[in-house]
């Protein structure tokens, strides 16, 4: 590894991108948001991040916000290498010696189109050399699991567009599956129950405060309560709401449900003698959605292996990429085109 060429990692998330550098750890951290201005055939890419963030919902009809991945992949190419060349030349600096050396998180069972985008996407944007790495090989080394040793090691990552569950041994992951619900999914379930319920249309940074500072998976003894704003479906004027934790768990019902049936599908196909390490260490939960208040309860619950959030779960990825590119050689034996 050459002392001159940067080494960086990136978590390139539905929701946010973080960014990881050798010797200096996440330096990064911004919502994967872009303000994009399309004037006839140009389209000319006006704000990144959480600039572009500020702007959702507030801007004139010829700028739009827009989130250039969906579901964890590329929606718009040209959108994603804009937003990519300005979170490298922001931790690089604008003035580089050498191309860095970048590792980029994916989806588990992303299709080689998809593969291809996110690399040529790299490459386009000033990277030497890319190499990509399933997501939940790297939440798990980031969450400090034993993956490299003879052992069942389980994952649980919840992304803003999917999450996905993995049983990892051997620096390989064993078994896995995803499902596309992730963060941004339990905002719009959270929006949709509103409107149903209260004939209230609100927005979705409004949904995701509300999942941040009342939401929960299930019941809680004290029960939170938070004022919503947002505009009346019948009236069209402004109308203030309270709702309680108890109504968002009831709105994320049915996308709780989608991701413990994720979990138990990975639980039925781990081999038996993996089945007994993970009842013994548990299953470790990762990703912004980790974060949701009694998660680990409803997991534990429903498969009866004990469940825990992993330490700085939103960073885990991001860490765990950043930390695979100084082990590439031992890795590539179990993940060959990685």
């Amino acid at each position: 590894m050459s002392v001159f060429t940067p080494h960086i990692a990136i978590d390139l998330g539905t929701v946010n991108v973080l960014v990881f550098t050798q010797g200096r750890g996440v330096v990064l951290q911004e919502p994967s948001v872009v303000a994009i201005h399309e004037d006839g055939e140009k389209t000319t890419i006006v704000e990144v991040g959480r600039a572009a963030k500020d702007m959702y919902g507030r801007t004139p009809e010829q700028i739009e916000v827009m989130r250039p991945l969906r579901d964890g992949v590329i929606a718009d190419y040209f959108v994603t290498q804009g937003m990519l060349e300005y979170f490298i030349r922001k931790v690089t600096g604008r003035v580089r010696l050498r191309k860095p050396v970048v590792m980029i998180s994916v989806p588990y069972g992303v299709t080689s189109v998809e593969r291809r985008a996110v690399r040529e996407a790299a490459l386009a944007a000033g990277a030497r050399e890319v190499h990509l790495i399933p997501e939940p090989l790297a939440a798990a080394i980031g969450a400090g699991l034993p993956i490299g040793t003879p052992t069942g090691n389980m994952v649980v990552d919840m992304g803003g567009g999917s999450t996905e569950a993995a049983v990892i041994s051997m620096n390989g992951i064993v078994c896995a599956e995803s499902v596309r619900v992730g963060g941004v999914h339990l905002d719009e379930a959270i929006i949709a129950y509103v409107r149903k319920k209260y004939n209230l249309i609100i927005g979705e940074p409004t949904a995701e405060a509300m999942k941040i500072k009342i939401g929960a998976a299930s019941a809680l003894d004290d029960e939170l309560e938070m004022q919503v704003q947002g505009r009346d479906q019948i009236a069209g004027l402004p109308k203030t709401i309270t709702i309680t934790t108890s109504e968002v768990v009831e709105a994320l019902q049915e996308p709780m449900t989608a991701i413990v049936n994720v979990v138990r599908a990975v639980l039925a196909k781990t081999p038996p003698e993996l089945s007994s390490d993970i009842i013994d260490r548990g299953m470790a939960l990762t990703g912004g959605g980790a974060l949701l208040r009694e998660l680990d309860t409803l997991l534990t619950r429903a498969t009866g292996v004990p469940a825990y959030v992993a330490d700085n779960p939103i960073a885990c990825t991001a860490i765990g990429a950043g930390r695979a590119l100084s082990e590439l050689p031992i890795l590539q034996r179990s993940v060959p085109d990685l």
